[in-house]
């Protein structure tokens, strides 16, 4: 079989999350397609049991393909989800199949753009708790090369916002592509390209920024110091904040707690593996309805929380875990069909990479992160004679941050390590 030229679809994720590029057409400034368009009005779908659930199962699994043995990890569903959701709208037959099952469970791509709309356009935004997303396509202005069909770009400016800008791929398009990304993630990646392969053609990114303040921040005289067994057993000096919180997990392999941010939008959980059980099982053994069930269980009793400080950044390249998820065919050559994307005399296009980058930083105030998803709780009545609950994060454990209206997690992540 003659081996087809590559056209790749790059996506980067988090506070940037790209999909599709390319190279070797004339040097020009971006131009935005859109400017001055305004998107048609679409309607949205209200997140559902088979929306919520979907997205929880996709999440779990995303995270659990994306994990670096032994390191501290990060990832945001939100920005996978969204960018993978764009490249969708191009897509065809079976690799179009493939998407919408791994994306919603088998949800139609037209029901899955409705429950996206309306599930982004949802999330609280706030002076105390900030959480935007921001998508746009690039791509190469050569219309030797690429031909970009016009329905696609307006679907995405429909759902999804999503400006479009034809551009030259130098020098000068890496520059002006990084400059969005530190832009749209408040300048906490500054940067997610070094330069263009030749053989990318397009770029579909998705930027998500989170800032939030705690409910109750935490003072001095709440701050210790103490001792964190990192992954490997050695003992770290680690800087551990103390406060009572209200809302306990025990899912069976792990306790933990629910810290809500200011405005009651978002909440940050942690999970701590019981002693016995390694990190490594405990993930094995997660799942999306596992997940929102231990959310949804969610006991009143008082919890002596402590929790590191602790700031860290994040890359991964998630193209064998999207494989592995269920959607080959996007990026086989041969196979797929991204035929209401565009055509390209070279060959078909197909995806080429799909990057995820993120940074987190956890201290006194509050949190900033690439994105965020927060999770709602349950407050039932404390238990009268339950005694407190003390949870001490001084080991590996698992967190997320959660949109309290849906348990739906904007970002999940684990700490291996504080240094």
């Amino acid at each position: 079989m003659k081996k087809r030229t590559t056209k790749k679809i790059l996506s980067i994720l988090l506070a940037a999350s790209i999909l599709l590029g390319a190279a070797g057409c004339a040097a020009a400034r971006a131009a935005d397609l859109m400017g001055g368009v305004s998107p048609n009005p679409v309607n949205g779908r209200q997140a559902d049991a088979t929306f919520t659930e979907s997205m929880a199962d996709f999440s779990i699994k995303l995270f659990k393909s994306g994990i670096t043995d032994k390191e501290n990890s990060l990832i945001s569903p939100l920005s996978v989800t969204l960018a993978l959701a764009m490249a969708a709208n191009g897509a065809n037959g079976e690799t179009r199949t493939q998407m919408e099952t791994l994306l919603g469970g088998g949800i139609p791509l037209p029901a899955l753009n409705e429950y996206l709309y309306s599930y982004a356009k949802g999330l609280p935004n706030t002076e105390q708790a900030k959480l935007t997303t921001a998508n746009a396509i690039w791509f190469c202005d050569d219309k030797n090369r690429l031909r970009v069909e016009p329905d696609f770009l307006q679907k995405n400016a429909d759902y999804y916002g999503a400006a479009a800008f034809q551009s030259a791929f130098d020098a000068q398009t890496v520059k002006e592509i990084n400059s969005w990304v530190k832009t749209n993630t408040n300048g906490m990646i500054d940067s997610i390209l070094d330069k263009i392969d030749p053989a990318e053609l397009m770029y579909l990114i998705n930027a998500v920024a989170f800032d939030a303040k705690w409910q109750n921040v935490y003072y001095k005289e709440s701050i210790e110091s103490g001792g964190f067994t990192d992954i490997d057993g050695a003992i770290q000096s680690a800087d551990f904040m103390y406060s009572a919180e209200d809302q306990y997990l025990d899912d069976g392999m792990a306790t933990g707690f629910v810290k809500p941010y200011a405005g009651g939008g978002y909440s940050f959980v942690a999970l701590l593996p019981n002693e016995g059980v390694s990190i490594e099982d405990y993930i094995a053994s997660l799942s999306g309805s596992g997940f929102l069930e231990t959310l949804h269980s969610a006991r009143s009793v008082t919890v002596n929380a402590y929790l590191p400080k602790f700031s860290y950044d994040y890359e991964v390249t998630m193209n064998d875990a999207l494989i592995g998820l269920g959607i080959p065919d996007a990026f086989n050559p041969d196979i797929a069909d991204f035929s209401k994307m565009g055509t390209s005399p070279e060959g078909p296009l197909y995806i080429g990479k799909v990057l995820h980058k993120t940074f987190i930083s956890v201290d006194e105030l509050g949190t900033k992160a690439g994105a965020v998803t927060i999770v709602a709780m349950d407050a039932g009545a404390a238990a009268p004679t339950e005694e407190p609950k003390t949870v001490r994060l001084n080991r590996p454990f698992v967190y997320a941050i959660v949109d309290n209206a849906t348990n739906l997690p904007v970002f999940l992540g684990t700490v291996m390590r504080v240094g």
